[in-house]
């Protein structure tokens, strides 16, 4: 590739992580089946401008709120940018736990119904996410929430560098499963830094360790159930990183 091609690559492989992520309307780009591996590297920034929009809509109704209509307003704006696609995962992945063995797991992810389980973990992660976010502290609302979407989004970044797919030939986890490259890992995870010592200051650590901790024992945990990640395990480890540094942000030692 050449140097006048990178600033194009550049902006198309941004633009394929908004389009992934979320429902803004960015520009649709044509990729090939082996380029959202390369875009992983913006799942950050997508969290970032996830996060910033749930912060600026939160300053605007807490005047004119209290904090749980304005935590639950918050709440519907993200499933709503995000068209739910990490509530799928969290719900497919829940509805693995029911499978006997791995190919029954792998069978239960791969069908669209939801199950008890997984209906159990949509109500238990929404009605979380709104609790938190009401509860969080309101000087540091936008810094968690911010750094609450940036970690969550980042950690696609490990979770794909170091597992293999699930599935070979099929779905999204095949598509980016140790597909990562170790640079697109680092940049990623550098901005991931960046941001939550920024929004957090010295704060920013206990976050920082608990998306780690929480992508590490998710990371095990599909290893030893599924032999590997699919996508629906990527949304799953990133709902639940996002409530990880909500209780952060409301944990009274």
């Amino acid at each position: 590739m050449s140097l006048r091609s990178l600033p194009r690559q550049f902006a198309a492989d941004m633009a394929v992580a908004f389009q992934f992520l979320t429902r803004l309307p960015v520009p649709q780009v044509e990729f090939a089946p082996g380029g959202l591996a390369r875009t992983v590297k913006f799942f950050p920034v997508a969290g970032l401008v996830v996060g910033g929009g749930g912060a600026l809509l939160q300053r605007a109704l807490t005047p004119h709120l209290g904090r749980p209509a304005s935590g639950l307003a918050v709440l519907l704006y993200l499933v709503l940018i995000t068209g739910c696609l990490h509530e799928d995962g969290l719900a497919d992945a829940a509805d693995s736990l029911g499978g006997w063995n791995q190919e029954q797991r792998l069978a239960i992810l791969h069908d669209s119904r939801i199950g008890s389980y997984g209906a159990a973990a949509l109500v238990l992660s929404l009605l979380g996410r709104a609790v938190l976010l009401a509860e969080l502290p309101l000087e540091h609302f936008a810094a968690y929430l911010i750094t609450a979407h940036v970690l969550c989004r980042w950690s696609t970044l490990p979770l794909s560098y170091y597992l293999p797919p699930a599935r070979e030939s099929e779905g999204q986890g095949a598509r980016v499963a140790q597909l990562t490259s170790a640079s697109s890992l680092i940049v990623g995870s550098l901005f991931t830094l960046a941001t939550a010592v920024v929004a957090l200051r010295k704060a920013a650590i206990v976050p920082v360790l608990s998306a780690i901790l929480v992508s590490l024992l998710s990371g095990f945990f599909y290893m030893r159930k599924l032999g590997g990640v699919t996508g629906d395990c990527f949304g799953a480890t990133n709902q639940l990183t996002e409530i990880a540094v909500y209780l952060c942000g409301v944990w009274q030692p």
